[in-house]
């Protein structure tokens, strides 16, 4: 999917210690994604707005609030994140993400 009418953000968002990084793409309706990639890791997020992660490539194992498991997400899967809650994932390889805000 290609994105029309967008403006991009140049500043990088950068976690933990540059093994996280995404761009933010503004769409003209108010619409707001980010487009990241991570390295292999273990990572624990919080949310402020609820999210949807879709898996570009690579996998990731993620335990989303109120489970006790890890369930594997793969190229093109996705998952919702509640907003004000936080999630850990566990990253084999790489992962390459959307995030789609609401």
């Amino acid at each position: 999917m290609d994105f029309k009418n967008v403006t991009v953000v140049k500043k990088a968002n950068v976690y933990f210690d540059g093994k996280v990084t995404s761009r933010t793409v503004l769409f003209e309706n108010g619409e707001r994604k980010t487009l990241g990639f991570m390295m292999a890791g273990e990572y624990e997020f919080s949310t402020a707005a609820s999210e949807n992660m879709e898996i570009l490539g690579g996998d990731m194992s993620v335990m989303l609030p109120g489970e006790t498991e890890y369930t594997l997400y793969t190229a093109g899967q996705n998952y919702d994140v509640p907003a004000d809650s936080s999630f850990k994932m566990i990253v084999e390889k790489y992962v390459d993400y959307c995030c789609s805000y609401k």
